[in-house]
């Protein structure tokens, strides 16, 4: 990120959002969502969809669906780590639910001017302001009033690409520290793939734009990583092409 600003990549993915499928909850305020990412999105609203239009639908979708799920399990406790635009918070805002948003502050205060200048409520949701290549993140949330003792839903999108090594290291395992039993981990992380191309235009935009790709993971690297750093992927809930993809759903791990 340039210094003192926003992020640019969170805005273009709030736009690219826009046009994407998102599955419905017998809760939540989806209009509030899209008023976010229109005022967010600006000009960008309505342009063609860019070259990763697919891999950010699928990522979106496979999110929603994970957030979907836990919410209707009974965890009342979202940590959305480097949130962006996200306005999941919004869209599935469930009664007694709380969430709890991380992200650098330069990003964090432009959305909650968005958020407050649209006249959006955010009674449920915690806004924590943190550098995550930096700042250690488990005192950040304790501080925040989040209950280690519950579990909890830990989300990290679009998030660890932008990170150095030991800083994802760091941020997976002080998750892994706020996380009770019944606690779930939804990530995506970039990996290699035979599209190479795409992958280097990615890595030219984000860079242009002063948001340069620090941890790409070799396919095989991903799993290990997790248990490293005290996370269980869990089998079956993301499908072989997600996980192909880097979009990953983990357990505390029992021994950690």
């Amino acid at each position: 990120m340039r210094a003192g600003q926003p992020s640019e990549t969170a805005r273009r993915v709030a736009a690219q959002r826009l046009g994407f499928p998102r599955p419905p909850a017998p809760y939540g305020d989806p209009g509030a969502d899209d008023r976010l990412a229109r005022d967010v999105a600006g000009e960008l609203a309505g342009a063609p969809p860019g070259p990763l239009a697919r891999y950010l639908a699928a990522r979106t979708a496979f999110f929603d669906r994970t957030v979907v799920d836990t919410l209707a399990g009974g965890v009342d406790q979202v940590v959305v780590a480097g949130a962006g635009y996200d306005g999941r918070a919004l869209r599935y805002a469930k009664p007694g639910v709380r969430w709890y948003e991380i992200d650098h502050p330069a990003t964090q205060a432009d959305k909650r001017s968005r958020l407050a200048r649209l006249g959006i409520a955010t009674d449920d949701v915690m806004f924590v302001p943190a550098d995550l290549s930096t700042d250690p993140v488990g005192p950040a949330l304790a501080a925040a009033g989040h209950e280690r003792a519950h579990p909890s839903l830990f989300l990290c999108e679009g998030l660890l690409v932008y990170l150095p090594r030991d800083a994802v290291e760091r941020l997976l395992g002080g998750l892994r520290a706020q996380a009770a039993p019944g606690s779930r981990l939804a990530v995506s992380v970039s990996v290699t793939s035979p599209a190479g191309e795409r992958r280097e235009a990615f890595a030219r935009r984000v860079a242009s734009v002063g948001e340069p790709a620090l941890t790409v993971l070799d396919a095989g690297e991903a799993a290990p990583l997790l248990l490293e750093t005290g996370w269980d992927e869990q089998p079956g809930v993301a499908s072989e092409r997600e996980r192909s993809a880097g979009l990953m759903a983990a357990q505390p791990l029992s021994a950690a």
